[in-house]
């Protein structure tokens, strides 16, 4: 198809188009009308142009607007099966029965127990009358005794995220020399107007759940217990000061990680934004600070080591790449270089250090799904070989193999399966089987290309096959992005960049980051002094050994 420019848009309201209509039916069309439908007909080329190019498919535009419900290759090939079938839905599937099976639900789903509920106030409530060694007052011979397992009743009460308690200190003056007596304030009311569990909460709302500051403000109103956004905002600014060594040593431990993902995602920053970036005096020490660099982003970096996860948060001017980088000049001098999972974009890749460097299993794998419909048999060859692999990967977890004992197991059970995928892209390929510029095309050379780096589990210990983790962290910036829209200033950024941190750490940590985020702030001297021990895995051990002391 040859190219188009990018036509002008013609307005027309419905009379007008109506009576367009009419006159092409009459066969009494002016000029200006032919022009009108010259610019139509350009309109359509130039839409179906984008369509072939880009790939820019209806299948591809609804998950855009109202996200995919999933990508499992059994259910992607199924839905291909049913748009390309001329016999019906089920016609010509191999997998009809299994394709259109409902799984049941695991019994007790969607219900908790009571060992469910860690943080739950406890109330050990004894029998009004009876107790561990009295008669039986049923039967009048046997003895009670104690139950291993009591009843369990739950109850749950709503209250406002953050509540506010008023103390009216009674005030006494004397009469004959004025001098004024004050009531102290009760023992545990604290001396400080915000307890530390306030900041938390805030944070925990606003940068873990994407709950903005002025929709908290407005719901603490509608409960009867005000709290201003710019006073939300001064609480959690003055925490961040205080647990800034937690999130230092959060960067520093993650550097010394053997395994790095990272990606990034877009962000708004208004003061390095338009006009008030122009305005901005130039102080910038490093070339990627720069005014004149527009792009803005939120750098997601997940280390994993020996089973542990971090993850750390950076927005700004600096790319992916380059804020990897800052985190690995942090890294022992003595350490090898870690394995770098994450997409082909050459920005990804940190400058002037050295990693191995793997890509993403998943990203190459996404670009035959979104084909699926048009090539149904190519891509359900390339998504079942591919489901071998995962399958494999799942069970050497099932299994708990270390990186070494997973290495030769996906040498030998996967190894077969991804020599003869690659062969059968290089015959697609050099054959002309498929035409290259097409969206199958693309898909196999992507593949092709980048195939040492994708393969990079069949060769070296502990690379993972995709940057899934990565992209999962990342949706905890993206959904601060959707409610919140933007960040005021660079600190505003910081300060939002170490709560998503800790939080999301601290949930990959299976801990509680609301009790985490207060922890750091009443034991901030301790923290400063000995970071490393007040991490979101460890930092009960210590709460623990002060209360044992």
């Amino acid at each position: 198809m040859t190219s188009h420019a990018v036509p002008d848009i013609v307005e027309l309201d419905a009379e007008q188009l109506d009576a367009l209509l009419l006159r092409v039916e009459a066969g009494q069309l002016t000029p200006e009308d032919v022009e009108t439908l010259i610019a139509a007909l350009k309109s359509y080329a130039y839409v179906t142009q984008l369509i072939d190019q880009k790939s820019t498919t209806i299948g591809r535009l609804r998950k855009l607007l109202f996200g995919a419900e999933t990508e499992k290759t059994a259910a992607v090939t199924a839905r291909a099966a049913e748009s390309t079938s001329p016999g019906g839905p089920d016609a010509g599937r191999r997998d009809a029965p299994a394709a259109t099976k409902t799984r049941d639900k695991p019994k007790g789903h969607g219900r908790n127990g009571a060992e469910d509920y860690p943080e739950a106030t406890r109330v050990s409530v004894p029998h009004e009358a009876l107790s561990a060694g009295d008669p039986c007052p049923s039967c009048d011979r046997g003895t009670l005794y104690g139950q291993p397992k009591g009843g369990i009743v739950l109850r749950f009460t709503g209250q406002p995220p953050v509540q506010v308690t008023v103390y009216e200190l009674e005030k006494l003056r004397c009469g004959l020399c004025g001098e004024v007596f004050t009531a102290k304030l009760p023992e545990g009311a604290g001396l400080d107007k915000y307890d530390p569990s306030v900041a938390g909460m805030i944070a925990v709302l606003k940068y873990g759940n994407g709950l903005p500051f002025n929709r908290l403000a407005g719901l603490q109103e509608n409960l009867g217990m005000p709290l201003p956004s710019s006073t939300q905002w001064d609480i959690v600014a003055e925490a961040s000061s205080l647990i800034q060594p937690a999130y230092d040593e959060l960067i520093r431990q993650a550097a010394q990680g053997q395994v790095l993902h990272n990606d990034d995602t877009t962000v708004k920053i208004l003061e390095l934004m338009g006009e008030r970036a122009k305005a901005a005096p130039a102080t910038a020490q490093d070339a990627s600070d720069q005014p004149d660099r527009t792009g803005l982003f939120t750098t997601g970096v997940v280390a994993t080591s020996e089973g542990r996860r971090i993850a750390v948060f950076f927005s700004g001017r600096k790319h992916a790449g380059e804020n990897l980088r800052d985190v690995l000049l942090r890294r022992a001098t003595d350490l090898p270089p870690p394995i770098q999972m994450c997409d082909a974009l050459s920005r990804n890749r940190p400058p002037e250090l050295e990693t191995i460097l793997a890509n993403c299993l998943a990203h190459a794998r996404r670009q035959f799904v979104d084909v699926n419909e048009h090539f149904p048999t190519e891509c359900r060859h390339v998504l079942e070989s591919l489901q071998v692999i995962y399958h494999n990967d799942q069970l050497a977890r099932e299994r708990h193999l270390t990186a070494e004992e997973r290495l030769p197991f996906h040498q030998q059970n996967s190894g077969p399966t991804m020599a003869r995928l690659r062969e059968w892209l290089k015959r697609h390929s050099e054959q002309k089987l498929v035409e290259p510029n097409s969206g199958l095309g693309t898909a196999i050379n992507y593949l092709r290309k980048h195939w040492e780096k994708l393969t990079l589990f069949l060769r070296v210990a502990g690379a993972p096959l995709d940057n899934n983790i990565c992209e999962r962290a990342l949706k905890k910036a993206i959904l601060h992005r959707k409610n919140a829209l933007f960040f005021k200033t660079k600190h505003g950024a910081a300060v939002g960049d170490l709560y998503l941190s800790l939080i999301h750490t601290c949930e990959l940590s299976g801990g509680n980051p609301f009790e985490y985020l207060a922890a750091l702030q009443r034991h901030a001297a301790a923290v400063t002094a000995a970071p490393g021990e007040w991490m979101p895995w460890n930092y009960r051990d210590r709460l623990d050994g002060a209360a044992a002391g």
